[in-house]
């Protein structure tokens, strides 16, 4: 794989290795052609392939070695082929949706064909060990997604490769042979239009880290022409300024044809090399690539290419070319190429046939169980709707889960009219299949193993006369002191954090102790700080990535939502990047300062734990469950609590919080109050202000919205006071919306109401400007006490 190629044939290992390369180029080639038939046949719902861009894949697969990570796109097949990484057989699996992890190792049939990865983890969650393997990170379909990770996966080699910490940490060797591995990126020619592109290339080239990105240009973006996509029509010469120049670091910038085999493989060759030694990243921008299909099977790019282009396709398809150069070098006979062409067009059509008996062949046998079944309520009933449901069932070509599933439960619907006795087998049944269709389609969310079974393993705060009353944001700074002094694999990134100590100075004085590889300090460029912290957890650090406030946690948010809460889903529990993104907020000053869009965060990031502490006591507790937790998290902290006093436990630490479990700060039986966060504070304030009033309210802080409220102690809290109020700063629908649901309907808790329940959340606008601002666009005291007001009087008008 990673033998140097001569330019003449000398010696047998160097035919074979052409040879070979030229199968695999024809193996990948027919998938694609085969893939797409199965499409237009009805066996798959939708197909991507890499047909057109085999070669330049080939090259750049002889450079990857073990240890090396892959961040790429769904045009790759051929170099996963080539790597080993990737089956034909496990190719089709994807293409088909096979639900079996055996047979589709790569995303458990929950993504579409084209969509890579490789276990990181093993069936305990525990590491594999990364050195020993081809890694690739788990494909994302959205343009560009790619290339965030892939700075962060590069920054790791920079890390294990420089940080006197991490060389003392003896499970290094499991992720790192000292920092020399490359993170190889894949990405297409339009998608570098993407902010993304340019944040990553840019962030790389400050950094300096072992990146070879590839740019697959064949023209076009679907349908659109590059003179439309790029300035002057050419990527390369856009990225000319970022090229290396004599004191200036920057990149290496190689041009290379896609169709030209000699070229490509002495041009990944050296780029490859030359990274690996110094760190250098490098672009290889691969020009007058085709697409023998177009771009996809939903279209035909005759309608949209000229004749001239079509002819384009055809004259300078690279395996057409490599062929020609095989035969024109003397490298081997006509008669051995048809011969090998002929035996990979049989092994990918035997391939994709075993693929798909071992896809249908189950969900067929699930079909026969369930007819046996219904069969018998038929014969008994003579009912023609039965008889007419169970028909369509019985001929059914591809008898999808989802059929047999749906047929049950209309067969059902129809035996509601007769004896119960009859259904009973057969609900049974569909109850099973649920749960199992269930666990196939939804499992693998987040790892468990901070849910409320473990909770007696987490260690109170503890206090005596001798605890100090600090300000908040020093609780923060001694909490990750002690971390950063006892965990090699901690380090915190984001602006600022380095030798300001954070705008707040909860770092301060981290960065003279602990050095720059610990407490890294980074440009204006969120996404791409996301970026590093999931590459980095990949790849077995825990990074802290600081996003300055919540208001930008928005530029992070297409990652946050589509890469690291999907990460462990998509990939069925083999790959999990447990980052935790720090970040502040909620009452500040002005419109870009104030927002708590947490209703957005709530519907972007299921797959990553939500936390809102109160205060920075709180906060730090959560710290150390996250650290020990396998899965990501955002913890947002009050930033107006920084300067409060608070008393530091003195196991500080050490202690730890259970996610998923509220904390009744304030006993009462007349109105419950769900809350979170800068709120907590107001609700405290005003109970103080109800009770000389003669009303008792419970004080509920549910310290995290995901996961939320396991021990369901808010319906008891309901039970006992008959009303509640969910108090929230986020838009009217927002998160008090979610927490209702969760209770009222989740929880059941909705019977126990005597009143209807409340929210209490922001106008729909950002915050004004000022004091005032703040307290006529946020809710305030007066706010809470006159709602609870009106439920008293609501529920006792004899005395309210």
């Amino acid at each position: 794989m990673n033998k140097k190629l001569k330019t003449k044939k000398k010696g047998n290992d160097t035919k074979e290795e052409i040879l070979n390369d030229y199968r695999v180029g024809w193996l990948s080639r027919f998938a694609s052609l085969l893939g797409r038939k199965e499409v237009l046949r009805g066996r798959a719902k939708f197909g991507i392939f890499g047909d057109g861009k085999e070669v330049a894949q080939l090259a750049m697969a002889k450079t990857f070695k073990k240890g090396d990570w892959r961040s790429g796109y769904y045009r790759d097949q051929t170099f996963m082929f080539s790597i080993n990484a990737c089956t034909v057989k496990q190719f089709f699996a994807q293409l088909y949706a096979d639900a079996n992890l055996k047979r589709e190792p790569h995303s458990f049939g929950r993504q579409m064909n084209s969509h890579f990865s490789t276990p990181l983890l093993d069936h305990d969650g525990d590491w594999l060990d990364q050195t020993k393997l081809c890694n690739s990170s788990s494909d994302l379909s959205p343009t560009g997604g790619q290339m965030a990770r892939l700075l962060g996966l590069a920054f790791a080699s920079k890390l294990y490769k420089n940080s006197r910490d991490l060389k003392k940490w003896k499970q290094s060797r499991k992720f790192s042979n000292n920092g020399t591995e490359v993170a190889f990126g894949t990405i297409g020619n339009a998608s570098t239009s993407e902010g993304v592109f340019w944040e990553t290339i840019n962030a790389a080239g400050v950094l300096q880290v072992p990146m070879v990105l590839s740019i697959w240009d064949d023209g076009y973006g679907i349908s659109v022409p590059n003179e439309y996509q790029t300035t002057k029509g050419d990527i390369s010469e856009l990225l000319k300024g970022f090229k290396s120049e004599k004191d200036l670091k920057g990149f290496n910038l190689i041009k290379v044809e896609g169709h030209d085999y000699e070229k490509l493989v002495s041009s990944y060759q050296k780029a490859v090399e030359e990274t690996r030694r110094s760190h250098v990243p490098s672009i290889v921008h691969v020009i007058e690539m085709t697409q023998p299909q177009g771009h996809s099977t939903s279209g035909s790019h005759e309608r949209y290419k000229s004749k001239k282009r079509l002819q384009f396709e055809k004259d300078f398809d690279c395996l057409k070319r490599m062929r020609s150069w095989i035969e024109e070098k003397d490298i081997a006979s006509k008669i051995e190429l048809d011969k090998i062409e002929k035996e990979a067009e049989k092994t990918v059509k035997n391939a994709s046939e075993e693929a798909w008996n071992e896809f249908i062949s189950p969900m067929d046998h699930e079909r026969e169980e369930a007819l046996k079944l219904m069969l018998q309520s038929v014969s008994e009933t003579n009912d023609p709707s039965l008889k007419k449901i169970f028909d369509g069932l019985s001929r059914l070509e591809i008898p999808l889960r989802r059929t047999t599933q749906s047929s049950l439960q209309q067969f059902l619907y129809v035996l509601r009219t007769y004896d119960k006795s009859m259904s009973e087998d057969l609900r049974s049944y569909l109850d099973q299949y649920k749960l199992k269709n269930q666990d196939i389609y939804s499992s693998h969310l987040l790892s468990g193993d901070v849910s409320n079974d473990s909770s007696s393993k987490f260690i109170r705060p503890e206090y005596d006369e001798s605890c100090e009353k600090i300000d908040g944001r020093q609780i923060i700074q001694r909490f990750f002191e002690q971390t950063l002094g006892s965990d090699p694999r901690v380090f915190i990134l984001g602006e600022d954090v380095g030798k300001l100590g954070g705008v707040n100075l909860e770092f301060e004085g981290l960065y003279e102790k602990f050095g720059e590889s610990r407490i890294t300090d980074t440009g204006i460029r969120e996404a791409t700080i996301l970026g590093q912290g999931i590459g980095c957890a990949l790849r077995g650090l825990k990074p802290i990535v600081d996003i300055q406030y919540l208001d930008y946690l928005i530029y992070a948010l297409q990652g946050l939502s589509d890469d690291v809460a999907t990460l462990r889903y998509r990939t069925g529990g083999q790959q999990a990047a447990p980052l935790i993104v720090r970040t502040k907020g909620h009452r500040l000053e002005g419109i870009w300062h104030t927002g708590s869009p947490i209703g957005m965060l709530l519907g972007s990031v299921r797959g990553m734990h939500l936390c809102v502490p109160r205060n920075s006591v709180q906060a730090a507790g959560m710290y150390k469950t996250l650290l020990e937790s396998k899965d990501p998290a955002i913890v947002i902290e009050v930033l107006n609590a920084y300067r409060i006093k608070e008393v530091c436990p003195q196991n500080l630490g050490s202690y730890s919080l259970a996610l998923g479990e509220v904390e009744i700060l304030r006993s009462g039986e007349h109105v419950t109050v769900v809350t979170y966060g800068a709120n907590v504070k107001i609700a405290l304030e005003a109970s103080n202000v109800l009770l000389g009033l003669g009303i008792h309210i419970e004080v509920i802080d549910v310290q995290t919205l995901l996961p939320f409220d396991y021990n369901e102690d808010i319906k008891k809290s309901i039970i006992k006071t008959n009303s509640v109020v969910f108090f929230d700063e986020d838009v009217p629908g927002g998160a008090s919306a979610f927490m209702m649901q969760q209770v009222l309907e989740k929880q059941g808790a909705y019977d126990y109401l005597d009143s209807p329940p409340r929210t209490l959340s922001a106008k729909e606008h950002r915050s004004a400007y000022g004091s005032d601002g703040d307290y006529f666009s946020k809710p305030n005291m007066e706010d809470l006490i006159n709602i609870i007001l009106e439920i008293m009087n609501e529920r006792f008008p004899e005395n309210f």
